[in-house]
């Protein structure tokens, strides 16, 4: 009996001891402090603000009311934002997929010290306004070196956002790192206010073919998104983009990602002096159509900068009447939009969110491109410090 009884309290503590273990996995309760939210404060406190529990935010934690008076001009912003966010609702239009607009927050701000592209201020480009934007420009040696750093900087600032791409995370706040990370390395975000764009980069999922915005909706399990990003220091602009996949993706939409890729590192390899940039699209659309995939013929490639955009124009489709031939000194982007299936796009109503006009997805990959006297550089290549593609990581699983 003596036995048993003991035995008997072993499988006691042991439930206790499990159904503790269960409850600390299912409680999903806030925190009960945190630091104090004050500027220049930050003492443990645990005076939660009320208007934040009311409209679900997360916990902001004051000392005391002092502290949260103190503070509550500057705090009260966050709940505007929040009201904003909850109002918002998607404008009338004929979406063609799933994807619907959400909340945009006001235009980031840049430090006075950092150097500005022209249109900074007004959203207006006037250098690309003039004869100037026509002329396909061969770079001088301290140009090239300018270049080849901004776009170094571009190559840092992708692979930062690349590693926030998961499930939850919202484009905004990709977009609000991207701003950081550029002002952090003294380059102008190239994308912010240019023509009057709201954001420091674009993010176009799912079916955005390019120019997204970023915003309040979270990236969900089984999504594509590419970020392109662009930047601005010593008076030159450099600029990439790529397609990251969200969580576990369908066997199609990697297919899409991968030839969109292998697209433009067949035309990078092509690239050398004397051949027609009209033949890039060829290369391209060989390659994509052999795969029953389609290319966007609205959008290209471009020349960069002390422009943002500028000559040669590159499509990406065959047949193409581009005009330019490649040689040393020309600096230009190759970026190709692949569809799943119609090669035509819509445009949402903000006039910048490009989408396909079936609602299948879309990918793109962009590189900036310096033509040399053998072949060409590319200026934005991926660093051990980029995001490994999907057929990377497959590959390294196979072999392990």
């Amino acid at each position: 009996m003596v036995g048993e009884e003991k035995n008997s309290v072993g499988d006691t503590a042991k439930e206790n001891a499990k159904q503790k273990s269960e409850e600390e996995k299912t409680d999903t309760r806030k925190p009960t402090s945190g630091y104090c939210a004050k500027e220049g404060c930050g003492k443990l406190a645990t005076l939660q603000c009320p208007k934040c529990l009311k409209l679900g935010l997360p916990s902001t934690y004051f000392c005391d009311k002092t502290c949260f008076k103190d503070a509550w001009n500057a705090h009260k912003a966050v709940h505007k934002e929040a009201a904003l966010r909850l109002a918002f609702k998607p404008p009338p239009f004929n979406y063609t997929g799933k994807l619907r607009p959400h909340y945009v927050t006001p235009m980031r701000k840049v430090p006075a010290h950092i150097q500005k592209p022209d249109y900074a201020d007004t959203g207006k480009p006037v250098s690309e306004n003039t004869p100037a934007r026509d002329k396909i420009v061969i770079h001088t040696k301290e140009q090239i070196k300018r270049i080849r750093h901004i776009c170094k900087i571009g190559r840092e600032v992708l692979d930062i956002a690349g590693q926030m791409v998961k499930p939850g995370v919202t484009t905004e706040e990709i977009d609000a790192k991207v701003h950081e990370s550029c002002i952090e390395r003294g380059a102008y975000p190239s994308p912010l206010n240019y023509h009057f764009f709201p954001k420091s980069c674009c993010t176009s999922p799912n079916e955005v073919i390019c120019h997204g915005i970023p915003d309040a909706r979270p990236l969900e399990d089984g999504d594509i998104v590419n970020i392109d990003i662009s930047v601005y220091k010593n008076g030159f602009h450099g600029d990439l983009n790529e397609t990251f996949l969200v969580g576990n993706v369908d066997d199609e939409s990697k297919r899409l990602v991968k030839t969109t890729y292998d697209s433009l590192m067949l035309a990078i390899k092509a690239c050398k002096p004397g051949m027609f940039v009209r033949d890039f699209g060829k290369i391209i659309s060989k390659h994509c159509n052999k795969r029953r995939l389609s290319v966007v013929r609205s959008y290209c490639g471009h020349g960069i900068g002390e422009m943002f955009h500028c000559a040669p124009n590159v499509p990406h489709y065959s047949k193409n009447k581009a005009i330019g031939i490649c040689k040393p000194g020309m600096v230009f982007t190759i970026e190709p939009m692949i569809n799943i299936r119609s090669f035509r796009d819509k445009t949402w109503p903000d006039g910048w969110t490009s989408v396909t006009a079936d609602g299948l997805r879309s990918a793109q990959f962009e590189h900036t491109l310096l033509v040399t006297e053998t072949g060409c550089e590319v200026l934005t290549a991926r660093t051990k410090n980029s995001v490994p593609f999907h057929w990377e990581k497959e590959e390294q699983e196979a072999k392990s």
